[in-house]
């Protein structure tokens, strides 16, 4: 079977989706007011509330939303076969993703700008506020060792991709000056600054002396370096150390310097990606190799297919974005529409391309059972197999495989990283407001807030042994990542629920999707957590176990409070919309 018919179909109920079910949803159950002045006018900064034109907040948005998640789950769901995959991938966009990414957005913008943690004490109380808080603060917590750690090992397989993401840097910074002091406008210098980054990609995968291979500068694989570490766990310590430094400084610039510029640029980043991935398909015309369904799976696909594919079908980390930093840019309320539910419609086209680009990577079947014969496998090997995948199509339009290896690469990598300081920046802001909350003055102040999730982020990265030695932390947490993150998003549109059922209007289209989503989560959270991490279970994992035990239980302890709040009748204490 060709791929073409999937990327054309998905392609079409996306399209559909936005155009009929998000105008539903905007006119119907959200009802925007374009009147509406929002928090980026009502208490502009320059630092945090900036008023911003759609496109740009569109990418930023999209791009600090996207990072490797959507290219991640859905390389390691198509062990289950392609079916599964694609399904909820596409139902997921559609019908959760976009309901949730966009009512976060709106319900932030219609409070202040606060974020759904701080909304979580208006809506369901105190208590419940500051639980979730704490799920949120681990949540981030485990999205930074994750991303840190998919960056580093991108930058130790794929060195001709460094030097494009460091030149991405200065441009930005470029691009933010030249346009919010000089008023100039943002998309030409950020088409070329987009030409130089992928300029310097193409020239450095065919000089090796432009290649920033850290293994190599320490002496090769094996080689002994400093403390025990071999050359490959210093390189990663190394470049670990470099991303700490990094998302301290961008998370503490004003937006305008760094953040959206960058952003902008990605957002570009995306559409070339998709563009080459889904035209080189037309011309490759890719023969789908994979299975439609693995009866043989050593794990079932229920419920872990709807935690493993989290970001390209719904993500709570993306209401972390939407009300977190998004709400405070959004310029009209009206523009929350095409930054919310097409931003989700975004990033599931890219999840639905990165599927395609593994089921048809492999000549046989037989190859892709092979490379893909366990769970496990299809852990460690999914990502690599996403790149090298997207490598061929690409070739469809005349670029060499190693090229287009490096030039998705760097689009990988420029996605984790503004997730990666975004998510830096949502730490900071939780931390102050726990500060806050306890009378703890100090975590109030921006730069030690910042120090707190640097370098709680970094150790959480750097000091776990696991199976892929040094460094582990990032590998070893991504099961408990997709649990998570799943039950912040069921969370996310409980409130919503709450909120449009105390202002009298149709609260099904956040209800429905939430009910499905917290019943698979907890099934799958309480599977891992009783099952397969605690101390009684055969291969037991004290990081996992004490983390997703404390989830587990702030979780449980929410639901119970907000379930009996959604039902109550009492005037409803937030903002009601005009």
């Amino acid at each position: 079977m060709s791929a073409i018919w999937l990327a054309v179909g998905g392609m079409i109920i996306f399209t559909l989706g936005y155009k009929y079910y998000s105008k539903f949803i905007a006119e119907k159950i959200y009802r925007l007011d374009p009147n509406f002045k929002t928090p980026a006018h009502q208490y502009k900064d320059g630092v945090d509330f900036v008023p911003t034109n759609k496109f740009v907040l569109w990418g930023h948005h999209f791009t600090s939303v996207a990072g490797a998640a959507p290219i991640v789950g859905p390389a390691i769901a198509v062990y289950w076969g392609w079916l599964p995959a694609i399904l909820w991938v596409l139902l997921g966009t559609v019908f959760a993703a976009g309901v949730h990414d966009f009512g976060t957005l709106v319900l932030s913008v219609r409070n202040k700008g606060q974020s759904v943690g701080t909304l979580a004490d208006k809506l369901i109380g105190q208590r419940a506020k500051v639980l979730f808080l704490f799920i949120i603060l681990l949540l981030v917590l485990m999205v930074n060792a994750v991303f840190a750690w998919v960056i580093a090992n991108l930058f130790i397989s794929f060195p001709a991709s460094v030097l494009s993401v460091f030149i991405q840097i200065p441009l930005a910074i470029w691009i933010g000056y030249s346009v919010y002091k000089r008023k100039g406008n943002m998309l030409l210098p950020s088409i070329v600054a987009l030409a130089v980054m992928y300029l310097a990609a193409v020239v450095a995968s065919g000089v090796p002396a432009l290649q920033i291979d850290l293994v190599r500068y320490f002496g090769g694989e094996g080689a002994s370096v400093l403390f025990g570490l071999d050359a490959t766990s210093m390189a990663f310590f190394v470049w670990i150390m470099v991303l700490m430094i990094y998302v301290y400084i961008a998370s503490t610039l004003p937006v305008w310097k760094l953040l959206q510029p960058r952003d902008y640029i990605n957002s570009h980043q995306l559409l070339v990606g998709l563009g080459l991935l889904y035209l080189g398909m037309l011309f490759t015309n890719p023969e789908i190799t994979a299975p439609v369904s693995n009866s043989s799976a050593d794990t079932s696909w229920f419920p872990l297919l709807f935690i493993t594919i989290a970001c390209g079908a719904i993500s709570g980390f993306h209401g972390l974005v939407a009300s977190g930093t998004s709400s405070k840019q959004l310029n009209k309320e009206t523009d929350a529409r095409f930054v919310g539910y097409l931003g989700a419609v975004g990033e599931g086209a890219l999840a639905l391309v990165a599927i395609i680009a593994v089921i048809t990577f492999f000549p046989s079947t037989a190859e892709f059972s092979a490379t893909y014969s366990g769970f496990a496998a299809a852990s460690g090997e999914g990502l690599g197999v996403f790149i090298q995948g997207a490598g061929v199509l690409a070739s469809g339009l005349g670029i060499p495989a190693s090229v287009a290896a490096t030039i998705v690469s760097v689009i990988v990598v420029s996605f984790a990283a503004t997730t990666l300081d975004s998510s830096v920046r949502l730490m900071r802001y939780i931390i102050a407001e726990l500060g806050t909350e306890y009378n703890v003055k100090p975590l109030t102040k921006t730069h030690v807030a910042t120090t707190v999730a640097v370098v709680s982020s970094a150790c959480l990265t750097l000091i776990p042994e696991g199976p892929n030695g040094f460094g582990s932390g990032g590998y070893l947490l991504w099961p408990l990542f997709g649990t998570s993150n799943q039950l912040l998003a069921g969370i996310s549109l409980l409130l919503i629920s709450i909120w449009l059922k105390r202002q009298g209007r149709n609260y099904w289209p956040a209800f429905i999707p939430m009910a499905f989503l917290m019943f698979m989560t907890l099934y799958a959270m309480i599977l891992q957590v009783l099952t397969q991490w605690a101390p009684w279970a055969e291969q037991s994992d004290w990081l996992l176990f004490s983390f997703g035990a404390i989830v587990l239980v702030f979780a449980l302890w929410i639901l119970f409070t907000a379930f009996s709040a959604i039902f109550n009748s009492d005037k409803d204490s937030i903002e009601k919309s005009a």
